[in-house]
């Protein structure tokens, strides 16, 4: 049964902890829950990180899941052994929660959180590609085999972010390894092509879906003028389903979630500044939104 979620990164960011430093953690949780209506929320650094029973006590009391979280993988310096004892911990936290997916990516030589521009994201050769998505892979059947699937995030400024590099990943990994459809990052990664044909191809695969948007203006100021990835972040380059700045159609990737009979979390996961861009307003707007695509595609 399709579950909607939200992320805290639209009330306060975690790359950038000024932006919404402002918001008391009872404010997103009580607007998240409470208001808007979200059945549930990831991951986020004004959560208890070390103790998942108060983590979900405190989701709780506002009548919210804990949907999943972010892992941080280094796959690319460290060994398969030590990344698996490194995601234990969030395996755990997430099993003692009554989650089905770990959210995960690369991010050892990511230039996601740095000053590095975005256009600089780390390119791995077709034969580094192989090597890393095997070692995706072990972690992926080592999640699999404590009930949890590994839903791998392709993300701007990594090294799976273009349509051909999450081709070549889906394809040297096997089926133990799951895809986190991205609908912002899959748009901002092929320089706004329309995301669709991406679902489409791995739709068997898909295990989560983040339904972020993107402002076409704002991504093309982002790469014309090597800017960060976060400095794209601070200027909105990303926003919500229904926001007509928005560049990306969500029905046609509603209806192929509805096609494939998908019965995840669709999570919009959508950071802006909170100074400019109210929370409450615009993720009450990407609810309203999804849900009235997801009634006309037939998805609930």
């Amino acid at each position: 049964m399709i579950q909607f979620g939200t992320n805290p990164i639209a009330w306060a960011n975690d790359d950038d902890q000024s932006l919404g430093a402002d918001i008391p953690t009872k404010r997103i949780l009580h607007e998240a829950g409470e208001v808007i209506g979200f059945e549930g929320i990831e991951n986020g650094h004004r959560w208890p990180q070390d103790d998942p029973e108060a983590l979900k006590q405190l989701l709780g009391s506002y009548g919210l899941k804990f949907i999943s979280g972010w892992h941080s993988l280094n796959l690319l310096a460290h060994s398969v052994e030590d990344e698996k004892a490194a995601i234990q911990p969030h395996l755990d936290k997430l099993k003692h929660n009554g989650c089905k997916v770990a959210i995960v990516c690369e991010t050892s030589n990511s230039v996601q959180g740095s000053a590095v521009p975005v256009n600089d994201a780390p390119v791995l050769s077709a034969a580094e590609m192989v090597a890393f998505a095997a070692k995706v892979e072990e972690i992926a059947q080592y999640c699999a085999d404590q009930g949890i699937a590994l839903a791998y995030h392709h993300h701007m400024g990594t090294v799976v972010e273009t349509p051909a590099e999450i081709d070549a990943f889906m394809a040297a990994t096997g089926p133990a390894t799951k895809l986190l459809f991205d609908a912002g990052h899959a748009y901002f990664g092929a320089n706004g092509q329309d995301p669709a044909p991406i679902l489409r191809k791995y739709i068997d695969r898909v295990s989560h879906f983040h339904a972020k948007n993107v402002r076409p203006a704002v991504m093309a100021e982002v790469r014309d003028n090597g800017l960060s990835f976060m400095d794209g972040v601070r200027g909105g380059v990303f926003t919500v389903p229904g926001d007509d700045e928005g560049g990306i159609e969500f029905t046609p990737l509603l209806g192929i979630l509805a096609d494939q009979g998908y019965d995840g979390w669709i999570v919009i996961e959508a950071e802006q500044d909170p100074a400019v861009h109210d929370p409450l307003k615009y993720q009450s707007l990407g609810l309203k939104t999804l849900k009235s695509i997801a009634n006309e595609v037939g998805l609930t």
